[in-house]
């Protein structure tokens, strides 16, 4: 993830936090060098103590990669891969289900790192993940990283959260579908209805458009109502494909889906 401002920062990782620890698991935190430890946990704990006994019983532990890597002193991708590694297996043998890590990449600059031995980094790092019990989130400063640096970071991971929790991206497919993510709620009606509608007219040439709503977190109403009525209205196109889970499917069809012809919803599982 990356972000411009303190309050996303906090935002997501304290949603992060939260989950990890309701789920059983081990959270090591890492925050970016500089920030004291008495703010952190006064982001994380608002606006109550929450995270005490986790600490108390070592589930959450706040580090840094300095201590993660150590005895070592100068970063490699070897040995932070290892100690993670070895960090999962500790988690799961203290009886937790699992271990997630948070890690600021302030620490980049203060360990003197550069962004290829981080991108050679992420995309060695499926060891990690793979038949294993471990998330980990990378988030990136955008007032501390240029753009080409966030952008190459987030080509070498395999998944690139929202900003903010809530939100709404839409993103063009190679086949030229248009895929939904996040929230498509009251809030980003708009965003979602001018995604819609930029997609009808750049598809009016195939006069075929496929809209993929898996990755939706939420489908309100008012945006599934918008859909059916842009389809209905879209005599350029002999075909508009929604893709959809069984719930998103049946609003759809409690709300007419059936009525407009050129719509097909096809039902498929979720990409997670």
């Amino acid at each position: 993830m990356s972000y411009g401002n303190d309050e996303v920062r906090w935002e997501v990782v304290t949603a992060f936090v939260r989950l990890g620890l309701a789920r059983g698991e081990k959270v090591l935190l890492l925050p970016c060098p500089g920030v004291p430890e008495a703010e952190v946990l006064a982001r994380i704990d608002f606006p109550s103590r929450s995270t005490v006994p986790a600490r108390e019983r070592g589930q959450l532990v706040l580090t840094s990669m300095r201590e993660v890597i150590q005895p070592d002193t100068e970063f490699t991708a070897a040995r932070q891969l290892s100690r993670l590694s070895e960090e999962t297996d500790k988690a799961t043998a203290e009886g937790c289900t699992g271990l997630r890590a948070f890690i600021d990449m302030g620490w980049v600059a203060a360990l003197g790192a550069d962004v290829s031995a981080m991108t050679h980094r992420e995309t060695h790092a499926d060891h990690l993940f793979t038949g294993r019990p471990y998330t980990e989130i990378c988030a990136y400063d955008r007032r501390r990283f240029d753009r080409a640096t966030v952008c190459a970071m987030e080509r070498a991971h395999p998944r690139a959260l929202l900003e903010r929790i809530g939100s709404m991206r839409s993103e063009r497919g190679p086949d030229d579908a248009v895929h939904f993510i996040g929230e498509a709620d009251t809030a980003n009606q708009g965003a979602f209805t001018r995604s819609l509608e930029i997609a009808l007219a750049r598809t009016t040439r195939s006069r075929r458009l496929t809209i993929d709503l898996t990755r939706l977190h939420f489908l309100s109403v008012g945006c599934a109502t918008g859909l059916l009525a842009l389809v209905r209205d879209a005599a350029g196109h002999d075909l508009v494909e929604v893709r959809c889970d069984q719930v998103q499917s049946g609003m759809l069809r409690r709300l007419g889906a059936g009525t407009v012809p050129r719509l097909a919803a096809k039902e498929v599982s979720r990409p997670w």
